[in-house]
């Protein structure tokens, strides 16, 4: 009898450990930036997933009070956070309003976060980024632990690396019915119940979730909880109330006071649901017309409605409707009918549909593949697909426009101030890297590009890189060893691994080596493959070569891309032979011959991240 009580305790205790959702709510110690608890700043990593779907919510601003500055501040998709919002990709939103910011949270070392960047400006602390540039969504002790920069060395101009606040649900709550996690910023008079009642969630999940004690525990201003949901977002956005005007409290532990119990809430409530009820029919009915394959005649615009063929249909569908279907009279209109003067490349046009600037691309064979592949992913560094159109056979996929064009164009624009910078190099490169961390680990299945090279990098007017052209993209958890069943290799020439040329062998390592070139490339401003005097010459093995001679240093110095020389005002050349040559090195890493011994894409972005924090302190 007397050892009940103890195994009692001991399995009770097992079970209770067991079931802790998140870390728990850590109330104003967020605002200490002195703070040596790591689990007070970012969300462990005890998930179901490494990686998933989170959200989070952005109050608007003066400064980020649009769909466009928004999604840059926090590195989210623009085309995904218009939609779950509800509004154009144009659209702005009135201050101090509820704004949804879609995220991939993943797993970095034993915390989740969501990664963005941020450019210093004048008067920026970590605090003030902190606690009124990104609203607690991260938290200075955060930022110090993410970057090399003390506090006292920050510098206009200096790019810092943000984790946001985000977690992907337990396992407990997956069977619980939880899908997504949303990471709320509490606001004045916000509670448990009012958060709940907000989104129509139970007062226990957000109390589990956060492990709060009960629905009178204190929240503070400028802090965040998590919200468990059973659905995206989207259909909360109406019932969404206005806050006062977001700033920072004199006193970070301002007390809450309770939301009263009002009639207005469950009258907004009632319409909303009205209003998604009417949606859902028309919906539905616009589905069955679409099935039933009519092809209607239009009196207005005198002509029929087509539709496109099934297998791509279906992609699109899958999609909540995120993807346009565009008429080809609308093409051949925005590309002035394909005009050489609107011609980007061999296939790809450039042209102002419904009033924004797209890019269109022409092909023959069936896109549904990479349709089905870009539905899937969602990351800042990978190029959007906004829609499609079949004219006759033809397929057109329409995606964002990028201004700079493609990297290989860019890297032999002589007159292009920015090339002269090593800063805006390395992050090109980390921008490829991190799109290609994202589809190697973090997409389900995991995905291998298959034809990384400069031309399938586009840069937008701010410099920063998106990966294109999945055409060739597939899993990688395809067939048993990742051989391909083609029996010959497609790709670029100059980027081809040696297995996949030799046996067609598909892994991400594949993608790894073809980086490995394309940081060549930036380092060196050449080809990745040319012909001198009849005879070919592959970049990388051109600086391979010299790796391990006696003088390798001395030679590797020659391939420097001269433009990147920085003069000091005196006249002289500064060095910068140790960058390049740690560039290199991490170049040469990704291009060993055997796959096994080549870096993983998650070495290559901490590696770059460190490579560019440096670049920034040495240029300042």
């Amino acid at each position: 009898m007397n050892q009940f009580p103890l195994s009692f305790f001991i399995i009770f205790s097992f079970l209770t450990s067991d079931c802790n959702s998140q870390q728990p709510y850590s109330g104003t110690s967020v605002f200490d930036c002195n703070n040596t608890n790591e689990t007070d700043f970012l969300y462990t990593c005890n998930g179901e997933k490494p990686s998933c779907q989170a959200f989070l919510i952005f109050l608007s601003q003066p400064s980020y009070n649009s769909v466009a500055t928004i999604s840059s501040l926090t590195s989210s998709n623009p085309l995904q956070l218009a939609r779950i919002n509800n509004v154009p990709e144009s659209a702005s939103f009135p201050l101090n309003e509820e704004v949804i910011v879609p995220v991939t949270c993943s797993c970095y070392g034993q915390y989740y976060q969501a990664n963005t960047s941020y450019t210093i400006q004048m008067h920026d602390t970590y605090s003030t980024i902190a606690y009124t540039r990104y609203q607690g969504l991260s938290t200075c002790i955060s930022l110090l632990h993410e970057n090399a920069y003390s506090a006292s060395d920050l510098v206009i101009g200096q790019t810092l690396q943000v984790p946001l606040r985000c977690a992907c649900p337990t396992s407990n709550q997956v069977v619980n019915g939880t899908k997504y996690l949303l990471t709320y910023l509490v606001t004045f008079n916000d509670s448990v119940p009012t958060i709940s009642k907000k989104f129509n969630v139970s007062n226990s999940s957000v109390a589990y979730a956060n492990e709060l004690s009960g629905d009178d525990t204190l929240l503070f201003y400028v802090t965040t909880i998590l919200v468990p949901l059973q659905a995206e977002p989207l259909s909360f956005r109406h019932s969404m109330l206005s806050h006062p005007p977001f700033s920072i409290p004199l006193r970070p532990g301002h007390q809450f006071r309770k939301l009263k119990k009002g009639t207005l809430i469950g009258i907004g409530t009632g319409i909303s649901v009205a209003v998604l009820c009417i949606l859902l029919f028309l919906v539905i009915l616009h589905c069955k017309r679409i099935k039933a394959g009519a092809d209607v005649w239009n009196p207005r615009e005198g002509k029929r409605n087509w539709v496109l063929p099934e297998s791509l249909l279906v992609g699109i569908a899958s999609v909540d409707e995120v993807l346009q279907i565009y008429e080809f009279g609308e093409l051949e209109a925005a590309t002035e009918d394909f005009s050489l003067d609107n011609r980007l490349s061999a296939s790809v046009y450039q042209g102002v549909l419904r009033g924004k600037a797209l890019a269109i691309k022409k092909m023959s064979t069936d896109v549904a593949k990479e349709v089905n592949i870009l539905k899937k992913i969602n990351h800042f560094n990978l190029i959007s697909l906004y829609g499609a159109c079949e004219h006759h056979g033809v397929f057109y996929l329409v995606y964002e426009f990028m201004e700079y064009g493609s990297l290989r164009t860019w890297l032999h624009k002589m007159s292009c101030p920015e090339i002269r910078s090593w800063n805006h190099r390395i992050r090109i490169a980390l921008d490829v890297a991190n799109g290609l961390h994202y589809i190697h680990n973090f997409t389900t299945p995991a995905y291998v590009h298959k034809d990384i090279n400069s031309s399938n990098i586009l840069l937008n007017s701010d410099l920063r890189a998106k990966i294109a052209n999945f055409s060739l993209a597939r899993s990688a958890e395809w067939g048993e060893n990742g051989n391909s069943s083609a029996g010959f290799a497609l790709g670029s020439r100059g980027y081809m691994a040696p297995e996949y040329i030799e046996a067609c062998e598909v892994t991400p390592k594949m993608d790894v080596y073809a980086f490995g070139v394309v940081l060549l490339e930036l380092i060196t401003g050449r080809e990745a493959f040319s012909k001198h005097d009849g005879e070919e010459v592959l970049l990388s093995e051109a600086v391979l070569s010299v790796i391990g001679e006696k003088d390798a240093e001395a030679e590797i110095t020659n391939f420097i891309d001269p433009r990147l020389q920085v003069k000091h005002p005196l006249g002289f050349i500064i060095d910068q032979n140790e960058l390049a040559l740690r560039m290199v090195k991490l170049s040469v890493a990704c291009l060993a011959p055997e796959p096994s011994t080549r870096l993983r894409m998650d070495k290559v972005v901490s590696t770059l991240m460190k490579i560019e924090s440096d670049a920034h302190e040495s240029s300042n």
